[in-house]
């Protein structure tokens, strides 16, 4: 009982940190088939109501409203909104860029000011020295700022819109808009979970050192 109850559990997470970024990549990529323009604007705003959703549905499960997916709700809602007010898509093509780079600077300011803000999101789950906390804290700023310029260099290369030519970086790259929804997909969430899966032997290490018994989990994925 205890372990469909877990799976449940896991499942809901899952839902509610990758099932917004499927609904938009779906959306989009069945609009591009259906719409003849505009696949990005309907996607958009079903990405804005599947955030809010999944924000509801962790309340309702868990609740409590995770701090990291509140973030997100609040700059998906306010890019998003103007994306779709301005018919304008650079809002949404910049917005990881804006989540991951608030992220890298909340855990590196907090570091400044002599508090660990990774160890106070989620230090309730399992317990590990400062040493560990802070060298964790730090490997995830540099991971987010990483995803930050993955993606400046993917959305400036969209060449399939009307673009600035003085927002490109790299001559010789373009890709369409397609690819960056895609890639955003397939590539960032494996990614993600990747660097999670490297960083668990720190995890497990320090945790076990610590008599921690309690369930490693996994930050929520903010792109």
């Amino acid at each position: 009982m205890s372990e469909t109850s877990n799976s449940s559990g896991q499942f809901s997470k899952l839902m509610v940190d990758v099932g917004p970024a499927a609904v938009f990549m779906i959306a989009y990529n069945v609009g591009q088939r259906v719409l003849e323009d505009g696949a990005i604007y309907w996607a958009t705003g079903l990405f804005m109501v599947a955030t809010a959703l999944a924000l509801a549905y962790a309340w309702f499960s868990q609740k409590r409203f995770p701090p990291l997916l509140v973030v997100t709700v609040v700059i998906v809602t306010f890019f998003g909104g103007m994306t779709i007010y301005l018919q304008d898509p650079i809002f949404i093509y910049i917005k990881p860029t804006i989540i991951n780079l608030l992220f890298t600077f909340m855990i590196l300011g907090c570091f400044a000011l002599g508090f660990n803000v990774w160890k106070s999101l989620f230090g309730s789950i399992f317990e590990m020295p400062e040493r560990a906390w802070f060298i964790l804290g730090v490997r995830w700023a540099l991971f987010f700022a990483l995803l930050a310029v993955m993606n400046e260099v993917l959305w400036r290369h969209i060449t399939d819109q009307n673009l600035p030519e003085s927002v490109r970086i790299f001559d010789g790259l373009s890709w369409s808009e397609q690819f960056w929804v895609n890639f955003r997909f397939f590539a960032t969430y494996p990614l993600f979970f990747i660097f999670l899966l490297l960083n668990l032997p720190l995890t497990m290490k320090y945790a076990k050192d610590a008599g921690s018994s309690k369930t490693v989990e996994a930050p929520a994925e903010t792109d």
